[in-house]
């Protein structure tokens, strides 16, 4: 079990990183807005205009290698514990039990992958948020394109500039309301637990009306569909700890100092309104949900084609 369990967090970091290359344009724009506190009416396509202009095509993907490294560690580790929770549900059921958990077992399950990723996984979201936003200390008094933005750093730069500024404790910041948006997941795979046992008890009865003797199964495109549907509810419900966590972990870069998660919220309410708190919301769940259908679908089929290649040399070490 401990194998299929590596497999699937194998299948998650690769899904995670092909989700995230095709999205990171939205990453970006998303993290800039979350962390910009003045007011901005600009559209989405005039954002990437002048973005693009400033910066180069490069500008929409500051950020993108340690953006990278975070998902294939992020989504790595979250489907290695959470396969192992679920495993470990479902084994001490008796012979012959259902292998679908429940909603209070899929919160349980969430919950425990969840907080094991964030912990592990904060310093790199960290690194990736001041890459996304360094280039905007430049645009800080004005919106002018006649200022250079500052040079793109590393991500070993990136690390050295972190510890040279704010020392180690600041590759934690932001975990407050990190360990908060755990509901996230949790809201995100709880619904597409539920969401894919109701498909597959749907079609499992119109098989057996039917008189078919196959099993009711899920194709890709369910994956994508779910994953979509699951991600949307999650991110849209918790979106206002995303802003003031993305603002936290950017530090120096954004120049503010929240002294929690509450703080940072009743903050945001007094100085720019309930809008501040749902800054970038457009593109951010354009790319979850996109992220998120794109993950499901390929962690599933990746995870196949894994178990599939390693057979034989599993079969051999039996």
């Amino acid at each position: 079990m401990s194998s299929d369990s590596l497999i699937h967090a194998v299948a998650g970091a690769g899904g995670g990183m092909l989700a995230m290359s095709i999205t990171y344009p939205l990453v970006t724009l998303s993290t800039r807005a979350a962390v910009e506190t003045r007011a901005d009416d600009r559209s989405i396509k005039q954002v990437v205009l002048d973005l693009i202009k400033r910066e180069g095509i490069a500008g929409l993907y500051s950020g993108v290698n340690s953006s990278l490294l975070g998902i294939a560690v992020t989504n790595g580790v979250y489907y290695f514990f959470y396969e192992r929770t679920r495993a470990g549900i479902l084994n001490t059921r008796a012979p012959g039990g259902t292998k679908a958990l429940s909603t209070l077992e899929s919160i349980l399950t969430g919950l425990i992958a969840g907080s094991a990723t964030t912990i592990i996984s904060n310093p790199i979201w960290v690194v990736q948020t001041t890459q996304a936003v360094r280039s905007m200390q430049s645009s800080t008094t004005g919106d002018s394109t006649d200022v250079a933005p500052p040079k793109h750093l590393s991500v070993l730069e990136t690390v050295q500039h972190i510890l040279r500024k704010d020392g180690v404790g600041a590759f934690w910041r932001g975990l407050g309301p990190a360990l908060a948006l755990v509901v996230n997941p949790i809201i995100q795979y709880t619904v597409f637990e539920q969401l894919k046992n109701f498909v597959i008890r749907r079609r499992a009865a119109r098989l057996h009306a039917s008189g078919a003797t196959a099993a009711a199964t899920l194709k890709d495109i369910d994956f994508f569909i779910l994953g979509a549907l699951s991600k949307l509810g999650a991110t849209s419900s918790t979106y206002p700890y995303i802003v003031i966590k993305s603002r936290m972990q950017a530090g120096q870069a954004s120049a503010l100092k929240y002294k929690s998660s509450i703080d940072g919220l009743l903050s945001v309410l007094r100085e720019e309104g309930v809008a501040g708190l749902y800054k970038g919301i457009s593109s951010k769940v354009l790319q979850s949900v996109l992220t998120a259908a794109i993950l499901f679908a390929s962690q599933r089929r990746l995870y196949e084609l894994t178990k599939t290649a390693l057979a034989p040399a599993v079969a051999i070490k039996a």
